[in-house]
């Protein structure tokens, strides 16, 4: 009989040693070669008759390692389960006997999952903000979708060049007086007041004719995505080829037929459920990132020190990556390497402690993901690469560990849902501009 002794209990973290008798590995490794001799061919020997000693001299060491493997799984599996342990990695084995003529013994270390005993949520109490779809968002939106449709027209007076103009530009542009990659440019079509160019580069356009030229000195946003531009000065050299404008939108069924509906209340009917949808998705944003932020302050419990590593080692090789590419932030720039460890072993810890607690709630309350859940999530990935659908689907179905990735989100908003349902909310109104601004500032 197999015997199992636990030798050390200290935080999570579990040994034992197991002994298996001789005789039952020599019993299963006869099984396994008696199956070999059944379907074993060898010159001189009818199928299935080969003599014991010349199947054990050929396959005995490799069916003896196959049996030690699968006795070790086994065991290591039967002794978790006996006492309920659930492991947090994949145990650490080390062998100490496995000679012909001895008991297989051998050391089990594990690190286990933590008891996570999830706290009241009724609790809680969240804010949940909400905007109503201004009539002239609602306006704005058909505009600058009926104006991506049709091309500006040239303007034929002689007059200077205002705000909602397209202009046709040449640009030269350099920094500390050198030109830069991505800083030229000819017959570029620039509507002003879009903001599509930094600073207050298309402000200094305001005023100028058709074949004038000037030098616009503008600023590199500090946080810039390239990072050798960051925070400098450039100037640019431009000169205004040709000014365009947009007819004015007519606000009517016409337009409505033009854009693909019936009518214009139609139009505005659904330009109104796309606003509002992306207002909900805003506001879900938010009140998550509340919600995560009390129950990373109600549940504190011992995580395993092994998925911290893990999960440390992998939010740390990012930022090394940042780091070389020039791509971190500006408050991170400014940090040590210990602060910035430091800093983000704590987002770590937060990340294995929510994702415990979230793993626990989804359990207790049998929360889980339908396959035709699962369909319709692998279907709205695929589409996010038009004409590649198949390629898509065929990664996800046929690679190892895939699906979880499209799983895990659903299972986590589906258990966010169950959370949220059994806490405080009330809503509040605030401005739209305001509520498209926080997720930016909770960053």
């Amino acid at each position: 009989m197999t015997q199992v002794q636990e030798v050390s209990s200290k935080g999570l973290m579990r040994e034992f040693t197991v002994k298996v008798p001789q005789d039952i590995i020599d019993k299963n490794w006869t099984a396994k070669l008696e199956e070999i001799a059944k379907t074993m061919k060898m010159p001189g020997f009818r199928p299935g008759k080969v003599p014991m000693t010349v199947v054990k001299q050929r396959y005995g060491g490799s069916a003896r390692a196959e049996i030690i493997d699968q006795t070790i799984s086994d065991e290591t599996e039967k002794a978790l389960n006996e006492r309920n342990l659930r492991p947090a990695m994949q145990p650490k084995i080390e062998l100490v006997t496995f000679a012909e003529d001895k008991d297989l013994e051998f050391k089990l270390a594990v690190e286990v999952l933590p008891e996570v005993v999830p706290g009241d949520f009724g609790k809680i109490a969240l804010e949940r903000l909400v905007s109503d779809v201004d009539d002239k968002v609602i306006i704005d939106a058909i505009n600058r979708a009926a104006k991506a449709m049709r091309e500006p027209e040239a303007i034929t007076e002689s007059r200077a060049a205002k705000m909602g103009d397209v202009a046709v530009i040449d640009f030269d542009g350099s920094v500390d007086g050198k030109s830069r990659p991505g800083m030229k440019g000819e017959n570029h079509n620039l509507e002003l007041g879009t903001k599509s160019f930094i600073d207050n580069f298309e402000e200094q356009i305001v005023g100028m004719k058709v074949g004038d030229k000037k030098t616009i000195k503008v600023k590199f946003p500090d946080q810039y995505h390239a990072a050798d531009l960051a925070g400098k000065q450039a100037e640019f050299a431009v000169e205004v080829k040709e000014l365009r404008a947009h007819k004015p939108v007519e606000m009517n069924d016409e337009l409505a037929k033009e854009l693909g509906f019936e009518s214009f209340d139609k139009l505005k009917e659904r330009v109104r459920e796309d606003i509002g949808g992306d207002y909900q998705r805003i506001s879900r944003a938010i009140i998550k990132r509340q919600l995560m932020d009390k129950l990373a302050d109600m549940h504190k419990f011992e995580i395993p020190a092994s998925m911290l590593d893990a999960e440390f080692d992998a939010i740390w090789k990012q930022v090394e990556a940042s780091k070389a590419k020039g791509d971190l932030s500006e408050d991170d720039k400014k940090k040590s390497d210990d602060d910035l460890r430091k800093e983000y072993k704590s987002i770590a810890e937060r990340r294995i402690r929510l994702g415990l607690l979230l793993a626990e709630v989804a359990q207790k309350q049998k929360i889980g993901v339908e396959p035709a859940e699962m369909r319709n999530a692998l279907m709205a990935e695929a589409r996010r690469f038009p004409g590649q659908e198949k390629a898509v689907i065929d990664y996800y179905t046929q690679t190892q560990g895939a699906m979880d990735r499209i799983r895990a989100p659903l299972l986590e908003e589906k258990v966010i849902d169950h959370i949220l349902s059994q806490t405080k909310v009330t809503e509040k109104k605030i401005d739209a501009d305001d509520l498209i601004k926080m997720p930016a500032e909770m960053d």
